[in-house]
């Protein structure tokens, strides 16, 4: 008896939620969202689509249902979600960065690279699609189209740090050393604290062949975060190639102290302790 008196009140649960109108449904999928409570958002937000597949604000549904499902997770789901939206909306900036963020989660470089692109055609100062796609430019080691965005996205903001060590990388990639040490330079001067804009100009130094001063700002760097295992491991490198073993072994040790697995650094141990 129990059970069919449960059967009952889940069936007139289901009528009243058919009978909720599209809107009604949308107010419940975003106090849902607001709620963390992303399995009823999913539920209303598809209700709300079945009821009304012709409504025009279906595009934002979708690209909502999207971004619910990606937040569980479920990015096939949430990519198939994003190009339903951008079926009824293909010239929705929104809608193309959400889906080229996801591409690009999912390391989907072509798919990203288009959808940015797209982006670029319809606002060429657009400052995420620039930093993406000039990011994407960097993994494909085009890296005149990448410093190309970079001046782009720094005539808009010139002082935007991730734009700004973006041309700096670039450049060192290019083997334009000088102008790469000038932008490494003003970053540090900006951002003192800043111990990863240390470890980047300690390896241009090493691409330039200035060890010592490598070393230096490797050494800073330490001084500023003394448990980073990678700086004893970049340390340990630099003292290997200046033929200084014991130092170089002191410094590998120390970086499997702090975590780094002892097998991924053995070729450096063994190099170390050679004569």
């Amino acid at each position: 008896m129990k059970r069919v008196q449960l059967l009952i009140v889940a069936y007139f649960m289901g009528l009243q939620l058919f009978a909720q109108t599209y809107d009604e449904l949308i107010n419940h999928a975003m106090d849902a969202i607001e709620k963390d409570s992303l399995y009823q958002a999913e539920g209303y937000l598809k209700k709300a689509l079945q009821l009304e597949p012709a409504n025009m604000r279906n595009a934002l549904l979708f690209s909502n249902l999207g971004t619910v499902q990606r937040r569980m997770g479920r990015n096939k789901e949430a990519l198939e979600s994003y190009s339903l939206a951008l079926n009824l909306t293909p010239y929705s900036i929104t809608m193309l960065l959400n889906r080229a963020s996801l591409y690009l989660e999912m390391d989907y470089l072509d798919k990203a690279y288009v959808d940015y692109c797209n982006v670029i055609d319809l606002d060429a100062k657009n400052t995420e699609a620039l930093q993406f796609r000039a990011y994407i430019y960097m993994r494909r080691r085009q890296y005149q189209e990448a410093k190309n965005d970079y001046q782009s996205l720094l005539e808009t903001l010139p002082d935007d740090k991730t734009a700004r060590i973006g041309m700096a990388m670039v450049n060192q990639k290019m083997q334009r050393y000088r102008e790469a040490l000038e932008e490494f330079n003003r970053l540090i001067v900006d951002y003192p604290k800043d111990v990863s804009l240390l470890k980047a100009r300690a390896e241009l130094e090493v691409d330039m062949n200035t060890l010592d001063l490598a070393l230096l700002d490797l050494e800073n760097a330490v001084r500023m975060a003394p448990n980073d295992a990678e700086l004893y491991v970049m340390c340990g490198e630099i003292y290997l190639a200046q033929g200084q073993k014991r130092e170089a072994y002191v410094a590998f040790e120390k970086a499997v102290e702090l975590g780094i697995p002892r097998p991924q650094l053995q070729n450096q141990l063994k190099a170390s302790k050679g004569k």
